[in-house]
């Protein structure tokens, strides 16, 4: 089956500073990319929310989105995610709402229910609130609300934001945010590239359990994938040692900028720490084009999911854009393939 040829490509990014490199150099690094990703015909190009992170440089998300949205045309530039419960929902949809005022048609908002960051860093964010489970799905709600029309004695209102309709998604890595999705009929994105355990119980929970809304009528599911993409799988290997030790330094909680590649990295590790590594990055991509041929069209044919959203830093800029060049030519090589088929069956 070949579903890679109706299967979108997207980006997430996280900003990374590299060994080096400073907070500005990577803005410069996200925004090269960005443009290169939507040359290529790349969907959406999201940006993740984390605080307190040393080597991520994300943390002022919708600014960033701004920044990306105001420097490419076309492609859709949005939050994967903002995490809502650091922030009022009026705030948030004060933010999203500017945003698409400035760039109307091309802004996303993915929500996620986690802090982003450390219980410390949270209570900075937080101050005195308290988090309940109800929160949540109540938040989503509420930023539904502001962003649509405004209704007769409706009290509060965002300026910017009423009535720009910015597309909401659930993003999740456990079965919670799938079943909400589901009920909320809204798209749902699982983050498999951090947390893949749950992927395929998640997507099959919300797929069941979808009720179609006035936003979707039907599922629609993204699945994060960790990339490394190179001209052999030799080399791909070796580029992959950066996340290696990045993963590890957030197992082992020294997290740190995104260092360059180490020959042989993974084979001098202990074997909990290569298992460790090997289930935090589950399902990545790594090789040289065959490889990742079919590594795309088989978490595509596995998940059958609308949009793969590739998450593929490397330490070299020039060479992550390579890896983005073979991602995009193995789903255009998929579409070819299924077109030579069609014609030799109509022949």
């Amino acid at each position: 089956m070949n579903v890679l040829k109706n299967t979108r490509l997207s980006l997430l990014d996280l900003v990374a500073v590299r060994e080096g490199g400073t907070v500005a150099d990577a803005l410069k690094i996200a925004l090269r990319t960005a443009q290169h990703a939507e040359h290529l015909g790349f969907s959406r190009y999201w940006l993740a929310e984390h605080h307190n992170m040393p080597g991520i440089a994300s943390s002022a998300t919708a600014v960033l989105v701004g920044h990306i949205a105001g420097g490419t045309e076309r492609i859709r530039v949005g939050s994967g995610g903002i995490m809502l419960p650091n922030h009022a929902p009026l705030v948030v949809a004060e933010a999203f709402g500017t945003l698409a005022e400035l760039y109307p048609g091309r802004i996303d908002l993915g929500l996620g229910r986690a802090p982003g960051t450390d219980q410390a860093t949270m209570r900075a964010l937080r101050r005195a609130k308290v988090e309940h489970e109800e929160d949540f799905p109540r938040d989503v709600a509420e930023l539904q609300a502001l962003l649509g029309p405004l209704q007769p004695g409706q009290t509060i209102m965002a300026m910017p934001g009423a009535g720009t309709n910015v597309p909401i998604w659930l993003l999740g890595s456990s079965l919670y945010s799938a079943q909400l999705a589901a009920h909320m009929g809204l798209p749902y994105a699982f983050a498999s590239h951090f947390a893949p355990r749950f992927l395929h119980q998640a997507i099959g929970m919300y797929r069941s359990l979808f009720q179609p809304s006035a936003t979707l009528d039907k599922p629609y599911v993204m699945v994060g994938v960790p990339l490394v993409a190179a001209s052999t799988d030799a080399e791909a290997e070796l580029l992959a040692s950066s996340i290696y030790q990045r993963v590890l330094g957030i197992l082992t909680g020294k997290r740190g900028s995104l260092p360059p590649p180490v020959p042989n990295f993974l084979p001098q590790l202990p074997a909990d720490a290569r298992a460790a590594i090997g289930d935090f990055l589950g399902e990545a991509v790594i090789g040289g084009p065959d490889t990742v041929r079919d590594g795309l069209s088989a978490m595509a044919d596995a998940t059958q999911a609308d949009e793969l959203m590739l998450v593929c830093d490397i330490y070299d800029p020039a060479l992550r854009l390579r890896a983005l060049d073979i991602a995009a030519q193995a789903v255009r090589d998929a579409q070819a393939d299924a077109a030579k088929a069609g014609a030799l069956a109509a022949g």
